[in-house]
């Protein structure tokens, strides 16, 4: 198999980087720089800018408003973004309910939702989880109940990102309590957040930061034009969903940003009065993170390759590689940042009781986020399918055990 690139695709790494440099505003380039988090208006600043290009939809045909992209292009896009550093598109319109609608989806919901999502007019939220459902999402017991022309749905979910932000949701729903099996009797179904009877209660994380939230409903009505696909048939929708997109999901871009900024901070921090960066531990640390990236990186070349190549589009099972990998690179990259930071790296909401307390800031200004970051990537091995079931998933489907 050749793994080297093309001319072509060489030519449309450069047009890539290129607009970035010259298009993403400089104050949110800093921002993510420095390791903030996107704002909220930052991320729709981004994707309308990506949008007026024809690219924030990148994995989307171009008769509804992508860029018909092969998958070692929205590769090379995904990780020129992440590297820049930009802010991701939101994957809940671009990769998520962007791809169900245009596969299951009515026309009068394409068109009525797809332009909205491609450039962020509408901010989707994902509503699958629930206490006593995470893994074992076929458990769900939100109900939803056909009464005329609109369903009446009760009950919660949590872990809901962006919630707090969101305008839709695309909800796994219980309309068939009797089915024989849990899978069946479950429906796919999209909610305006501002509906009667939605309510969304935050949840702080280790980070400090909001993210994540409870969602309840109560008597909410939704119409059956809100309905995806068949009734009782929301899981094939759903297993959809979680298969659709792997091409992004080693985010080595975001690992190979993380360990060039650690490299540049390192030249400001001194260890025994010499720049960190001519620490023989920290070098060696950095040549083997870069070694595995790069092992990562061919592995990745391989999956995206063959899965250009395949006939039936099903995701190689060996994606499941890159997710493993992926996340602990991130965790890795992060927690080197960290250290670089040293005891400077605290956690950024202490740093904001400091100055309320009049008190100078502590260590250079990049330094507070790094804990934080490294917090929140303790989740990465569990979202988006836990290592866990990913190597369960590789045990039966490639070494056949």
């Amino acid at each position: 198999m050749d793994l080297r690139f093309t001319p072509e695709e060489v030519a449309f790494r450069e047009e890539v980087r290129a607009f970035i440099r010259d298009n993403l505003p400089p104050e949110i380039r800093e921002r993510m720089r420095l390791g903030h988090p996107p704002r909220k208006q930052d991320t729709i600043a981004w994707q309308r800018i990506l949008n007026r290009k024809g690219w924030a939809a990148y994995s989307w045909p171009k008769e509804w408003g992508g860029p018909g992209w092969s998958p070692i292009q929205r590769m090379i896009f995904l990780e020129e973004n992440l590297s820049a550093p930009a802010p991701e598109m939101l994957s809940f319109n671009i990769t998520m309910i962007g791809p169900v609608l245009i596969q299951f989806g009515t026309e009068a919901q394409k068109r009525r939702f797809l332009p909205r999502a491609a450039n962020l007019d509408d901010w989707w939220c994902q509503g699958f989880s629930e206490p006593g459902a995470g893994s074992d999402l076929a458990s769900l017991k939100t109900r939803a109940v056909r009464e005329g022309d609109h369903y009446v749905v009760n009950g919660q979910k949590i872990w809901t990102s962006t919630a707090h932000n969101a305008d839709w949701c695309f909800c796994l729903v219980r309309t068939n309590p009797q089915a024989a099996k849990r899978q069946e009797g479950i429906s796919f179904l999209l909610i305006d957040m501002r509906t009667p009877g939605v309510e969304v209660r935050p949840i702080i994380s280790i980070d400090g930061s909001h993210h994540l939230n409870e969602v309840f409903f109560t008597d909410v009505k939704v119409p059956v034009e809100n309905l995806v696909g068949e009734e009782n048939r929301g899981w094939n929708v759903a297993k959809y969903l979680l298969g659709n997109e792997r091409t992004g999901i080693a985010r080595l871009g975001k690992s190979k940003e993380r360990v060039r900024f650690a490299k540049e901070v390192a030249r400001e921090v001194r260890k025994r009065g010499r720049p960190l960066i001519e620490d023989r531990a920290f070098r060696a640390r950095v040549a083997q993170l870069e070694v595995d990236m790069k092992a990562l990186e061919i592995t990745q070349l391989r999956v995206v390759s063959a899965y250009a190549k395949s006939a039936d589009g099903r995701p190689d099972p060996l994606s499941s590689v890159l997710k493993i990998k992926g996340t602990e690179l991130l965790q890795a990259t992060s927690e080197l940042a960290m250290d670089v930071g040293g005891p400077q790296a605290m956690p950024v909401w202490q740093q904001e009781l400091a100055q309320l307390a009049n008190e100078p800031p502590i260590g250079p200004e990049w330094a507070p986020q790094m804990a934080p970051n490294y917090l929140m990537l303790r989740a990465a091995s569990i979202y988006g399918g836990t290592n866990e079931i990913q190597k369960n998933i590789l045990t039966k489907a490639v070494l056949g055990l």
